[in-house]
């Protein structure tokens, strides 16, 4: 089977430069890459240049967007029987796609995602930040983890599905949290969906808390979104966020007015939450910075989810959400 990797860029061009050479150091080689420029101001096009003698690489610049039409950009001329979507801020380790055809070989499926995970050489904040979106106590374990509180779903840092797919579902929609839309469509259409676990790849992600912190916002606000979409779509694990956020401003008012044991219980997740970054991490450092992460996660998230529920749902500003999407291009 050949694969087409497509990875839509805005302004990264150092992230390019590495991803591109995990993909030079591939063991399988059955893949093209198709980067698409999504109207850059810092174009990487000549560093896509230095690889075309190590790599079967496409370069293509077009107009500002949006990441899902940049994407659909890039399936319209890819070659591959799988379309492979990763984010520019992936490294890919050496064996993926060996991994991933061995993998499908042995279990078809229409549409597929790994989980992410942190390189031995990123920064402790990057360490600290990926154990808080990937750990049974901030997330559920919805992102890949070994423990999950809902149906996987894959993610567009580490997804792929097939031609087929795409000819009978269409390509992604300009929205945030797209690729949680495209799986729901994909799965509403009877297609199989998995999670191949040992095809992970390393996620840079955001590298400063404020970035982060807008990042876990916007996911937030997003899942509102999707609830409108596919009311069905809405599971216990979303709406823990927003617990969070009401639950820590509870336990503060009563410590404050009440008694200080108040805050016992938000005293004891913080514990739990350090053991569990210092087993997963097996750094002090890193496990104390996975505590402010973790807030910085759930606050964000849980207070976007708070806005928009209000906003979209409450006040009624949600109901011609298709509409919305629609007028975006990426229907």
């Amino acid at each position: 089977m050949f694969f087409s990797v497509i990875v839509p860029v805005y302004n990264r061009i150092d992230e390019v430069r590495d991803l591109l050479e995990s993909l030079a150091a591939q063991t399988c080689r059955d893949f093209e890459v198709i980067i698409v420029e999504d109207g850059s101001t810092q174009p990487c096009g000549e560093v896509v240049e230095t690889f075309k003698n190590r790599l079967d690489v496409q370069y293509h610049f077009k107009d500002n967007e949006g990441r899902s039409i940049a994407r659909n950009h890039g399936i319209e001329r890819a070659r591959g029987d799988y379309f492979i979507f990763f984010d520019s801020d992936c490294v890919i380790p050496p064996q993926y796609f060996a991994t991933l055809s061995a993998a499908l070989e042995a279990n078809p499926l229409d549409c597929f995602g790994g989980p992410d995970a942190a390189s031995d050489d990123f920064t402790d904040v990057q360490k600290a930040i990926n154990f808080s979106m990937t750990a049974f106590l901030t997330t559920g374990g919805i992102r890949g983890g070994k423990v999950q509180l809902e149906k996987f779903v894959p993610r567009s840092f580490n997804m792929g599905y097939s031609r087929k797919v795409w000819e009978t579902v269409g390509g992604f929609r300009e929205m945030f949290s797209e690729d949680i839309d495209m799986s729901t469509r994909i799965r509403k259409a009877g297609f199989s969906i998995g999670l191949i676990r040992e095809a992970f790849v390393y996620h840079k992600r955001r590298v400063d808390l404020k970035k982060f912190a807008r990042q876990t916002y916007v996911f937030g606000m997003s899942r509102i979104t999707l609830k409108l979409l596919y009311p069905d779509s809405m599971k216990l694990v979303h709406c823990l966020p927003a617990v969070f956020v009401l639950g820590c401003l509870t336990l503060i008012v009563l410590s404050l007015v009440w008694h200080w044991w108040a805050i016992l219980p938000l005293a004891l997740y913080v514990i739990l939450l350090w053991v569990s970054a210092l087993a997963s991490t097996r750094s002090l450092k890193i496990s104390l910075m996975a505590i402010v992460t973790s807030f910085v996660q759930l606050g964000s998230y849980g207070t976007g989810f708070i806005k928009a529920y209000v906003w979209k749902i409450l006040l009624g500003h949600g109901r011609n959400i298709n509409e919305e999407i629609a007028m975006r291009k990426g229907k």
